[in-house]
């Protein structure tokens, strides 16, 4: 079992910037692909970002790829995303997500095996 707490979230004009962070435990957290959700209102949930076991490899939905950055600490077993340039568009609840990686170095968009409860961010225009 893994459990993972966000935080950070809030709200922030347009063009600004949060960062989200994510702390882990209960298993060895490098043996984890992360990976940040997104869901708006009304909307299914899609993928943010993702990065792999030892942060070696990163991915980016094209709608934040550029602004986003995902970074992650094993020694603290933390993972973060730096949103910057935010958009109205933006505004959602924020996942954080675990998968059990430990024989790939890969940066999967899905499935993930554990979730947080979501963090919101609200951009306004």
């Amino acid at each position: 079992q893994v459990q993972l707490v966000e935080s950070g979230g809030g709200l922030v004009q347009a063009g600004g910037s949060l960062r989200l962070s994510c702390a882990a435990s209960g298993r060895t957290f490098s043996l984890y692909a992360m990976g940040w959700f997104r869901q708006a209102p009304g909307k299914e949930r899609e993928f943010a970002a993702a990065i792999s076991r030892y942060g070696t490899n990163t991915d980016y939905a094209d709608s934040v790829k550029g602004r986003f950055t995902i970074s992650r600490d094993n020694a603290k077993n933390t993972v973060s995303l730096q949103m910057n340039s935010l958009k109205p568009e933006d505004t959602a609840v924020y996942y954080c997500a675990a998968r059990y990686h430990a024989y790939s170095n890969g940066v999967p968009r899905s499935p993930y095996d554990y979730w947080g409860q979501g963090t919101q961010v609200t951009v306004s225009s």
